[in-house]
């Protein structure tokens, strides 16, 4: 089973349906995904998935009121992270790898607070601690990338994920395509609702304290580009250096989609931070 033709399936956490694909080994820890901003299922790199997925049991999730799950999307980090742990239990997991970006990193290091005994190994990429100054601005953000991209014919990813140059354009175009390839059973788009309700919980997000990193005992590798316009690059420098137990890897000529742009190396990587 690879990410094109993986099935979408439902489960009922708390009397809402939440979406999901798994993709990847039967047994071992799964590796959860927990995506960005305004992203649905279909928003994840296929390479990044299916070469994660060689060596690990992958499960992509929507969570409360994204793509294809049922509920209202909640405002804050927090609900989020609640929402994450009743998924990974009405799975009967009770203990799981975390791969979030953007957003989803912030949701991750929420969860490795409120329930550490779920939370093994986590990698966070293209995402800041709670206080720092990040993606409070993502609306204003998105809608300048809509104007600029509209304008020479673009996607906004090539804008908000990619770096101008034109080797991180070439590399924008592939990654696109990819995200293309599935063709039948694709995830329902983001609603503006929900693109609000996570607008609002980011901006609280850079209110909030990253006193509570001190507390994540768990190994972490955190990724991002050089030139992240999203998540300013600086913030995952600030994050690995709140958290006890934590790499840091940074990408040359890349944003906030570094681990799409270089996914073969970003892979690589990964699979050795989680074999380790």
């Amino acid at each position: 089973m690879s990410a094109n033709s993986a099935v979408t399936r439902t489960v009922d956490v708390d009397g809402t349906p939440f979406a999901y694909r798994e993709i990847g080994l039967t047994e071992g820890v799964p590796l959860v995904f927990l995506h960005h901003f305004t992203a649905v299922l279909d928003d994840w790199d296929p390479a990044v998935v299916d070469g994660l997925a060689e060596r690990h049991r992958v499960v992509l999730v929507d969570l409360r009121g994204v793509g294809g799950s049922g509920g209202t999307t909640p405002d804050s980090m927090e609900a989020m992270s609640t929402d994450l742990a009743g998924f990974l239990r009405a799975l009967g997991f009770d203990e799981v790898d975390l791969l979030g970006v953007s957003m989803g990193g912030m949701i991750a290091q929420v969860l490795a607070q409120q329930e550490p005994g779920l939370v093994r190994r986590m990698i966070l990429a293209g995402t800041s601690p709670a206080g720092d100054a990040g993606p409070a601005n993502a609306l204003a953000l998105l809608q300048g990338a809509l104007h600029e991209s509209a304008a020479v014919g673009k996607h906004p990813k090539h804008v908000l994920f990619f770096s101008p140059t034109d080797s991180s354009q070439r590399a924008a175009d592939e990654f696109l395509a990819r995200l293309n390839e599935r063709t039948e059973d694709r995830d329902a788009e983001v609603t503006n609702e929900t693109i609000g309700a996570q607008a609002t919980a980011l901006a609280k997000w850079e209110q909030g304290s990253p006193e509570g990193l001190a507390t994540i005992r768990q190994p972490v590798l955190v990724v991002n580009g050089d030139n992240d316009i999203m998540t300013p690059t600086i913030s995952s420098f600030n994050l690995a250096r709140y958290l006890p137990d934590a790499q840091l890897s940074i990408y040359p000529d890349a944003g906030h989609g570094a681990l799409f742009q270089h996914h073969e190396l970003f892979v690589e990587q990964a699979l050795e931070f989680l074999s380790a």
